[in-house]
């Protein structure tokens, strides 16, 4: 009998992965590709749809052909991507309307200071998810308000803006489907998570028509068919879509009420688990959906960040002080054990629990013992210290005691950092083998849906537990120490 593999495309911030899944599964093969990061000399954040799409084609293509397995053999694709990163295109050419805004860009930020302070609790209200700009809302009013055509179009029905996962979609199945998931449409601050409907109030106070967003479907529906550009002999049904930190989510087997998880790359979410009621949170965090699944969907409270691994990426490009992320580990253990410098990496603002878009980022308490090394080790403590805010405030909204956080992504291979992290919250964290935890979850789902694969499935992932060491004066010491270094850079 033939064996049956699943082809599950992450597409995040700084690249596009396929990896290929056997019918038990397993990971067999994986192909990544890095795209341009265009930053503008105003510090705006954009990449290019066409980059993209093609690029995905590229791996997915390159993934089959390396594996030696028989094109007829793949049964599926699905799809994980970066969030709040927001496009337009063209609804009848396919052709994107400029480049795509990146999550991380601020560049709508006067598009939000522009709406009436009443108005932004409204916005919280409807959508779970304080008035930002990071979110696509504003990004995509700044594209309608600054990109030649784009109002025309959007006055004519003639355009689609959303975000990647659309885009995507939309190139993969020729133009014939315009969908997104219940997760990307959370996310995007136009979307009313009670109602589950495109909110026409909260669509009207950004300008935005909401026939001209994608149609809302379950995380685990058909989202099309495709042959990956005519690489592939016959059509292959898209059977499952998620956010990257929904996927992750998933793959981590976070299914019950009240688990947790955090996913560090560029950035990094941190997500619960809080069911099929809604929370809307008081201490900084975001009320999203967590997925739809055969008609039922599931809540999370989230808190996300602008820089974690990208504090490593800084240290190494722009500071020179290491060459390679593996170093920190070194730098971090050799830095001064008095020294209390931290980094405070507000870069593009502060996202959760601060919602601080005018933040800048700071060194604080520097002394004659900071060097190299202390610098080294604020930068990758500060990366703990983030987490711990979003886990504690997301403790306090659901009254639920966080007893285990589990992690991914790759600066979860850090065990200075994995340490730190365990020791900063008090709680176990664990880290599993496999490092693929979006791409997986959403290959797992589509598997799930096909009766490919069984639910036992999250049964079978090893994982490495830390457990905290720190005496609790140190850790008192070392939050508190990080607590006073933020305020001296929040600006509201």
């Amino acid at each position: 009998m033939t064996k049956e593999y699943i082809i599950s495309i992450d597409q995040s911030t700084q690249g596009t992965k396929a990896l290929l899944f056997d019918e038990s599964g397993t990971l067999i093969g994986r192909v990544d590709k890095s795209h341009e990061q265009i930053i503008s000399k105003m510090g705006w954040v954009s990449h290019n749809p066409m980059e993209i799409y093609k690029n995905m084609i590229e791996v997915a293509t390159k993934v089959i052909e390396a594996s030696g397995i028989p094109k007829e053999a793949v049964q599926a694709m699905s799809i994980s991507n970066q969030r709040e990163t927001s496009l337009a295109w063209d609804r009848q050419t396919g052709m994107p309307l400029g480049e795509a805004i990146v999550w991380q860009c601020a560049r709508a930020t006067k598009i939000c200071e522009a709406i009436e302070k009443g108005k932004a609790e409204e916005v919280r209200q409807v959508t779970g998810i304080p008035l930002s700009p990071y979110f696509p809302a504003a990004k995509i009013a700044w594209i309608l308000q600054n990109i030649e055509g784009a109002k025309e179009k959007a006055k004519n029905h003639q355009i689609c803006h959303g975000t990647v996962d659309s885009w995507l979609i939309y190139k993969l199945t020729d133009g014939k489907v315009y969908k997104t998931d219940y997760s990307n449409a959370s996310r995007t601050q136009l979307f009313n998570i009670f109602e589950l409907k495109w909110d026409s109030k909260i669509c009207e106070l950004f300008g935005i028509d909401p026939l001209n967003l994608a149609e809302v479907c379950d995380s685990n529906t058909r989202f099309g068919e495709t042959d990956l550009a005519g690489f592939l002999p016959h059509t292959i049904p898209i059977h499952a879509v998620m956010g990257d930190s929904h996927g992750a989510l998933f793959g981590q087997g976070c299914l019950e009420t009240g688990m947790i998880k955090a996913t560090y790359g560029t950035g990094s979410s941190i997500m619960m688990n809080i069911g099929e009621e809604p929370i809307l949170s008081e201490y900084g965090v975001v009320t999203s959906l967590a997925w739809g699944i055969d008609g039922k969907v599931n809540y999370v409270l989230e808190g996300n960040l602008n820089y974690t691994g990208a504090v490593i990426t800084w240290l190494k490009d722009d500071m020179q002080l290491i060459k390679t992320p593996e170093e920190t580990q070194d730098w971090a253990k050799m830095a001064h054990k008095a020294d209390d410098v931290y980094l405070v990496p507000a870069f593009s603002g502060l996202g959760a629990p601060y919602w601080d878009s005018n933040a800048q980022a700071s060194i604080v308490g520097m002394t004659r013992t900071t060097g190299k090394a202390e610098i080294v080790r604020a930068g990758l403590e500060c990366i703990a210290y983030q987490i711990a805010d979003i886990v504690k405030a997301v403790g306090d909204d659901t009254q639920i005691e966080v007893l285990e956080l589990r992690v991914d992504g790759g600066p979860t291979k850090n065990e200075y950092l994995m340490q730190f992290q365990s020791d900063i919250l008090k709680i176990k964290v664990q880290v599993p083998e496999e490092e693929e935890l979006s791409g997986m979850g959403v290959a797992y789902m589509a598997g799930i849906s096909l009766g490919i694969l069984e639910k036992t499935i999250f049964e079978t992932i090893q994982r490495q537990t830390y457990e905290f060491k720190m005496s609790s004066t140190d850790r008192l010491q070392k939050y508190d120490g990080w607590k006073r270094a933020v305020k001296t850079v929040i600006t509201k």
